[in-house]
C-alpha cells in the first residue's frame, strides 16, 4: 500500500506538472494586443502585433515581411459588423510608431445602423491556434470593458451597447446571482456534484470532498480572470468530463471490490487516446492524456483498497475543483469583464458558485431523507450503481466528444 501511496503521488504531481506547462506552453509563445474605440457608429481599432508574430507570416518569396504584408493581413483578418452586413473600411490599417520589438497598424470602420456592433478578430490563430489577443473596448458611454479573442471566440457581439454589459454594470449581488446560475445550469458541474454525494457515506465525508474541490475552484477562477495563467480552454472542457468519469469510476471500483480492473479499464482508455494523438489524431495532447491515465489509474487502486479514503477524496476534489474553476472562469471571460472590478466580481461570483453548490447538494440529501420517510426509497447500492454507471457514461461521452470534436 506503501508503493501505492506513493506512486499515486508521483502521478498526481506529474499530471499538475504537464497541466501547468501545456498551459504556459500554449498561452505565453503568441499574444498581441488590440485597442477598440467605439464612437457611435465608427469603430477605431489600434492593433499592437510583437515582432515575432510579425515574422510569422514570412513567406519564401518575402522572409522578412514588411509592414505592408501585416497590414493586408490584418484587413483580411480584423472587421466588425452588424448583423450580417459588414462594416465598411473608412481607413485602412497604416502602421504608426511603435516601441522596439513591436509594430502598431492603425485602422477604422463605419458600421450600418443597427443595435449591436459585433468586433471580429481572427489575425494569427490560422497560424498559431493558441494565439491569444487582449483587447480593450471602450465606447461613447464612457465604458471600459476587456476581452480575450481566441481561436475558439473570435467575435465579440453588442459591443459598445453601453448599459447592455451586464457585468460592466452589474453589483455585487448581481454577481452572486450570476455565480448560483452557473452552477445551476451547468449540466456537467451538475453531475460532479451529484458523483460527490454519491461517493460520500457519511456528512463528514462529504464535508471533505466539497471542501477540496471548493479550494481547487476558487484558486484556477482567481489565476484564470486576472490573467496569471489561462489553459487552453478545449483541453478543459474534456477533463470536466474525465472528472466526472472518474467519480463514477471510484464508486463502480469500490462497490464491485475490483479496483484493479476498473483501474486497468481506465487506464487502456486514456492510453488510446494518447496513442490515437501519437499517431497523428486530433485530439488532446499525448503526454496531458498519458499523465492522466496514470494519475486516475493510480487514483483507483488506493482509494480502492483504503479503508476510509475521505482524506486522500480531499486532495483529489482539490485537484478535480482545479480543473473546474478553469472552467468557471472560461465562461466568465466571455460575458466581458470590467476593468477596476475583478475583485468585487471574484468574490461574488464564487460565492454564489457555492450557495449554488450547497443548494443542490442539500436539495439531493433532502430528497433522499423524504422518499426514505414515505417509504419509496430503493436501495443506496442500487442508487449508486445506477448513478455511478450513467456518470461513467456520461463523463466518457464527455471526454471523447470534446476531446475529438
Amino acid at each position: 500500500m506503501a508503493q501505492g501511496l506513493a506512486s499515486f503521488g508521483a502521478s498526481l504531481v506529474f499530471l499538475l506538472t504537464l497541466l501547468l506547462v501545456t498551459s504556459a506552453a500554449a498561452h505565453t509563445k503568441s499574444e498581441s494586443h488590440a485597442d477598440w474605440r467605439i464612437l457611435g457608429r465608427t469603430v477605431y481599432v489600434t492593433f499592437t502585433v510583437p515582432e515575432i508574430e510579425a515574422r510569422r507570416l514570412a513567406t519564401a518569396a518575402d522572409p522578412a515581411p514588411a509592414n505592408g504584408a501585416v497590414e493586408a493581413y490584418l484587413a483580411a483578418h480584423v472587421g466588425a459588423s452588424v448583423g450580417t452586413a459588414a462594416c465598411g473600411a473608412v481607413e485602412k490599417p497604416r502602421a504608426v510608431a511603435a516601441t522596439q520589438g513591436f509594430r502598431r497598424f492603425e485602422f477604422s470602420f463605419s458600421c450600418p445602423p443597427g443595435q449591436g456592433i459585433t468586433l471580429h478578430s481572427g489575425a494569427f490563430f490560422d497560424l498559431v491556434p493558441s494565439h491569444v489577443t487582449f483587447a480593450q473596448i471602450s465606447d461613447d458611454h464612457g465604458g471600459i470593458t476587456e476581452q480575450l479573442f481566441t481561436r475558439d471566440h473570435q467575435n465579440l457581439e453588442d459591443a459598445g451597447a453601453g448599459n447592455d454589459n451586464r457585468l460592466r454594470d452589474a453589483g455585487f449581488f448581481d454577481y452572486i446571482l450570476l455565480g448560483v446560475l452557473h452552477i445551476l445550469t451547468g449540466v456537467d458541474h451538475m453531475s460532479f456534484l451529484f458523483g460527490l454525494v454519491l461517493i460520500s457515506r457519511r456528512l463528514r465525508d462529504l464535508a471533505f470532498v466539497i471542501t477540496g474541490f471548493t479550494l481547487g475552484h476558487s484558486l484556477t477562477l482567481a489565476l484564470a480572470v486576472t490573467g496569471i495563467l489561462r489553459p487552453q480552454a478545449t483541453y478543459i472542457d474534456a477533463l470536466i468530463g474525465l472528472t466526472i468519469a472518474l467519480i463514477g469510476a471510484e464508486n463502480v471500483a469500490v462497490a464491485s471490490k475490483r479496483p484493479n480492473v476498473v483501474a486497468a479499464a481506465t487506464l487502456t482508455l486514456l492510453a488510446l487516446m494518447a496513442l490515437g494523438n501519437a499517431l497523428g489524431l486530433h485530439g488532446l495532447p499525448y503526454l496531458l492524456m498519458a499523465g492522466a491515465g496514470l494519475f486516475a489509474a493510480n487514483y483507483l487502486r488506493v482509494s480502492g483498497h483504503l479503508a476510509d479514503a475521505a482524506r486522500l477524496r480531499l486532495v483529489v476534489t482539490l485537484v478535480f475543483g482545479l480543473i473546474h474553476g478553469f472552467g468557471f472562469a472560461a465562461d466568465l471571460l466571455e460575458m466581458r469583464l470590467p476593468t477596476g472590478k475583478l475583485a468585487e466580481l471574484l468574490v461574488g461570483f464564487n460565492l454564489g458558485v457555492e450557495i449554488g453548490q450547497l443548494s443542490l447538494v442539500l436539495l439531493m440529501i433532502g430528497a433522499a431523507a423524504l422518499l426514505v420517510r414515505a417509504g419509496l426509497a430503493v436501495s443506496r447500492r442500487l442508487v449508486v450503481d445506477v448513478g455511478s454507471a450513467g456518470l461513467v457514461g456520461f463523463g466518457v461521452f464527455l471526454l471523447v466528444t470534446r476531446a475529438y470534436g
